[in-house]
């Protein structure tokens, strides 16, 4: 069973633990240090469902899946941002929703939205809980309380289909765990997100995540061939064939539609053998430039390996991709990581390839020592921030995504925007980690002194390489989604028809909008 995640911290709370001393030497030298510790066990205001109502959805649930105690309200209690983490830490737990509710099935889930409709209560989604952008935040006013419909039991491997190389589940799987149920049948996802050990397949599809295995395998979405919603007017079973001409295609109106416009309850996606073989290696690049070009010539010439991940040179230098030896010495350049997984034959034969073409363009392979550290921390980070957190340094992300011939502008006007409102000091690292043949993705990490008023300090650093996004042409999200935090820029991205056409959605879908309301929809 998966472990809970602390309410004011990311992941395992057996994991926690304080800055390794080569990082702490680093901060302290570039920061100072300003212990500050969380508020444990935040006090939470009492649960405003009566009885009546607690009773109505226990009829539907069993009694037992209905929890109103404070230890698991806390629990799914907003995501993982730093913003989320910030007001935890101080003890501000103030979006905590009135119950905690946990269907089986399907059936559960649509009558528990029958219900949420008649009472008029907000129904919140929740997954994993790694939201970063506010997505598990609802509108508390004009509500007659909030619910969190936590999918947690729906942990099914619902079909496997061998021959058409596809594999049915149920949305409240965590990463892992859908990973060992399609491992018994030979199979594998390959999604491996950062928040892989928590996140979950059905927060996977509403968000349009994409996992750092991308250049391989595709973002989750690419992967979706069929799913089931639970909807306030009813349910829709999408996906009936690979590809169809019959219309628009629905299920893009649910894939990162975050709980908004339905209830994911099963997803259809394809899958691959488990790989026989798994090999990461390093490349050093003269620059960022030059590095991204040769992954520019990868895509284009169609042969990306199964990882492709390029760090700018601030991000090199501070060896962030080994958190573990965060501050250690760096080498100058900028350094890229290829990964490659399959069967003997196929990894042999793409590696020969990739290697002849980074070779040939300036690259020089480090070998496979760099690609086994960044394998083997690939998914620690967040602690890291936690740490960082723990001293009084505010440590954050933010990512977007622009076609190859805008990437220089893009980059200049993020990384510009970020420095000028932070001020010194203050450290901005990137790294391009999503790759097609057309552009790609950049993903900001920003560390900078909490100081007196962290939030809205963030605030404002975030707002500035937001507009930043939007004016270079760039959008504001590539997969962290849209949630509360980006509204007023995906409003500006798709403009006021596009604005229309998703309110239009909702009103039809939602009539009485209970379903996330505040979330996603501007």
């Amino acid at each position: 069973m998966t472990v809970e995640m602390h309410p004011s911290r990311w992941g395992d709370p057996a994991r926690a633990a304080a800055l390794p001393a080569e990082a702490r030497g680093l901060v302290e030298m570039v920061f100072g240090l300003d212990e500050r510790p969380a508020v444990e066990q935040p006090a939470l205001a009492p649960s405003v469902l009566d009885g009546a109502v607690l009773a109505k959805i226990a009829a539907v649930v069993g009694p037992d899946h209905v929890h109103t105690d404070d230890e698991t309200r806390r629990l799914r209690t907003r995501g993982k941002s730093t913003p989320d983490l910030l007001k935890a830490r101080a003890g501000d737990l103030a979006d905590a929703p009135d119950a905690v509710v946990r269907p089986a099935s399907h059936e559960q889930v649509v009558e528990l939205l029958e219900l949420a409709v008649v009472e008029h209560l907000a129904v919140v989604p929740f997954g994993g809980g790694t939201s970063v952008t506010g997505g598990l935040v609802a509108l508390r006013e004009g509500y007659a309380g909030v619910l969190s419909l936590d999918l947690v039991r729906m942990k099914k491997l619902l079909a496997v289909d061998h021959v058409s190389m596809t594999a049915t589940l149920e949305p409240g799987l965590r990463g892992p765990e859908a990973e060992a149920l399609l491992a018994t049948e030979g199979v594998t996802l390959g999604h491996f997100p950062q928040s892989f050990e928590y996140a979950s397949i059905g927060g996977f599809a509403a968000t349009r995540s994409s996992g750092q295995s991308s250049a391989g395998f595709g973002r989750f979405d690419s992967l979706v061939v069929g799913l089931t919603v639970a909807t306030p007017r009813g349910s829709l079973e999408l996906g009936s064939a690979p590809a169809n001409a019959a219309g628009p295609d629905l299920r893009q109106l649910f894939l990162g539609s975050e709980g908004a416009f339905g209830v994911i309850t099963s997803v259809t996606v394809r899958v691959r053998p488990v790989a026989e073989v798994k090999v990461y290696e390093g490349w050093r690049w003269p620059s960022f430039a030059d590095g991204a070009a040769a992954m520019r010539t990868l895509a284009q010439a169609g042969l990306l390996p199964t990882v492709l991940r390029l760090s700018d040179e601030a991000e090199t230098a501070i060896n962030l991709a080994d958190p573990a030896a965060i501050g250690g010495e760096g080498a100058a350049g900028c350094l890229m990581i290829t990964g490659f997984e399959g069967t003997p034959a196929a990894v042999e034969a793409k590696r020969t390839a990739v290697t002849a073409v980074l070779a040939g363009l300036g690259g020089t392979s480090v070998g496979e020592a760099a690609g086994d550290k960044w394998a083997h921390g690939r998914f620690d980070a967040p602690y890291l921030r936690d740490s960082m957190l723990d001293v009084g340094v505010l440590v954050e992300t933010l990512e977007t995504a622009t076609f190859w011939s805008n990437l220089g502008t893009l980059y200049d006007g993020v990384k510009g925007a970020l420095t000028a409102e932070l001020g010194d000091p203050a450290i901005v690292l990137c790294h391009i980690s999503h790759v097609y043949e057309t552009g790609c993705s950049l993903y900001f990490t920003v560390a900078a002194p909490e100081g007196d008023a962290p939030l809205e300090r963030w605030g404002r650093a975030k707002a500035a390489a937001s507009d930043a996004m939007i004016d270079a042409g760039a959008t504001i999200t590539h997969h962290h989604a849209v949630g509360t935090d980006h509204k007023p820029w995906f409003a500006r991205e798709i403009g006021p028809l596009g604005v229309s056409v998703l309110r239009a959605v909702k009103a039809d879908l939602d009539p009485t909008g209970v379903l996330n309301p505040g979330v996603m929809v501007p």
